[in-house]
């Protein structure tokens, strides 16, 4: 089992900045790509933002273009979102996803899916 633990929430003011943390954390696994989603109220949760461990290439939804920034750190299957210039309309609680390959004690892989629980991203005056 992969286990996803977020970090890094809080309030900010708009045009302000927050740094999202990730770290995917368990025995034998290769996490392929990590993710970031969001969920405001009344909402579905979204795509923000995904990088591989390969490449590594990324990918952004178009409301956070130009604004958010992934970033991967392999050694210690960390994700980090930096989040710049933010609007209340990124107001959300904020879920990393990591996706890859688990291996267990008689050397079978499969695939896992994992989110964390989320932090809550405030965009306020």
């Amino acid at each position: 089992q992969v286990h996803v633990a977020e970090s890094g929430g809080g309030l900010v003011q708009p045009g302000g900045s927050l740094r999202l943390s990730c770290v995917a954390s368990g025995r034998r696994f290769e996490a392929e790509n990590m993710n970031w989603f969001r969920q405001a109220p009344g909402k579905q949760r979204e795509f923000v933002a995904g990088i591989t461990t390969a490449g590594p290439i990324t990918r952004y939804a178009d409301s956070v273009k130009g604004r958010f920034s992934v970033s991967i750190d392999k050694a210690v299957n960390a994700v980090y979102l930096q989040m710049n210039n933010l609007k209340p309309e990124d107001t959300a609680a904020y879920y990393c996803n990591a996706k890859g390959i688990i291996v267990d004690d008689n050397n079978d892989w499969s695939n896992f899916d994992s989110w964390g629980q989320g932090t809550q991203v405030t965009v306020s005056s």
